[in-house]
């Protein structure tokens, strides 16, 4: 056997090497991604005291707290952010409102894909203080879904919410935030040609 040939199969086994590097780390990124959220709501739930939930009541639960309204007042704050693989501008129409425990309320928040493709995205939302999370409830939620939203779209995104009376008297503010995160998934099924494995995936 060559030299030449002795190189060709070493160069052949480097070349093998070198793939499987790739899609390890091609798996690892996309496990990163992929806990990127699930790490969000760890951090803010343990390390910041910040409530992270997702869910909407339904209209006998929301019906069951209008009939217990009370005379008293408490400010909601709002807040909203991306995260840094997101190219939009996202955040609350008004910072704050004044509630009454026991009325059903609508804010809006704007969202705009300052990118140069359309992005899907998902928006985290986060309770504080966590202990007042299990008195606020949201009925409709820009949040329950993915959000798409072509190049240099923008949008304004509803959210109704309730508070409930029995929200604990030491209680005066409560914060509603978002994150928003790229949905990698979806966004790249809209990339993906007619056809291709990722759009063949993407079908029912």
């Amino acid at each position: 056997m060559s030299a030449a040939d002795d190189k060709s199969k070493g160069n052949g086994k480097g070349n093998g090497r070198g793939t499987v590097k790739m899609v390890g780390v091609a798996i690892a990124a996309f496990a990163f991604t992929f806990s990127l959220v699930p790490m969000y709501r760890i951090a803010c739930e343990k390390v910041f005291g910040i409530r992270v939930e997702q869910g909407a009541i339904g209209g006998d639960r929301a019906a069951a707290l209008e009939a217990r309204k009370s005379d008293r007042v408490i400010t909601v704050q709002f807040d909203g952010g991306v995260n840094s693989k997101l190219p939009w501008s996202f955040h609350p129409e008004q910072a704050t409102m004044k509630v009454r425990p026991g009325q059903q309320y609508d804010t809006t928040f704007y969202a705009r894909n300052d990118g140069a493709r359309a992005i899907v995205g998902n928006a985290v939302p986060s309770i504080a203080p966590a202990r007042a999370s299990g008195y606020f409830s949201k009925t409709e939620c820009f949040c329950f879904t993915a959000q798409t939203l072509a190049a240099g779209e923008a949008r304004d995104m509803p959210v109704r919410f309730i508070v409930a009376p029995d929200l604990p008297d030491n209680i005066k503010t409560i914060t509603l935030s978002y994150t928003f995160f790229k949905n990698n998934e979806l966004t790249a099924q809209l990339e993906a040609p007619a056809g291709s494995a990722v759009g063949s995936r993407a079908a029912p």
